[in-house]
């Protein structure tokens, strides 16, 4: 099965909708519902740093038997630092987003811990691609 999702930068309101589609997806698979909260939680952390970070995005989700493989690139600033990306409560979200309850710095590690394999690909000035896999 395959889904796929744009998503507008700046737009909060539409921030959400892949995860909660997601979401019922996989319940109508019967899919464990722990490994459900672990992929919407990521699907949902990549979903507010496009639309935190981005001019705009795209989401391909592709479900199998035995995994689901996110793949979320959008066109925005790129990260010119993953390492420090990673770490917990480092952030570069606008003093806006802040405002807003956003951009506290828990995207990516948030990302990271919810999924099994996570690869982060990006060029600054250009895009990022962030490719997530769970295997259930």
């Amino acid at each position: 099965m395959e889904l796929n999702f744009s998503i507008e930068g700046g737009d909060f309101t539409q921030a959400g909708q892949a995860s909660s589609r997601v979401k019922a997806v996989l319940k109508q698979l019967g899919v464990n519902t722990k490994c459900i909260k672990s992929i919407v939680i990521a699907l949902y952390e990549a979903e507010v740093n496009v639309v935190a970070h981005a001019y705009k995005g795209w989401i391909n989700i592709q479900i199998d038997k035995d995994k689901i493989r996110i793949v979320i690139t959008d066109e925005g600033p790129g990260i010119p630092d993953i390492g420090k990306a990673m770490e917990e409560g480092f952030s570069t979200a606008s003093k806006k987003v802040r405002e807003m309850g956003f951009g506290a710095g828990m995207g990516l590690p948030n990302m990271k811990k919810n999924t099994d394999e996570l690869n982060i690909e990006t060029v600054v000035g250009e895009s990022t691609t962030v490719t997530m896999v769970n295997y259930f």
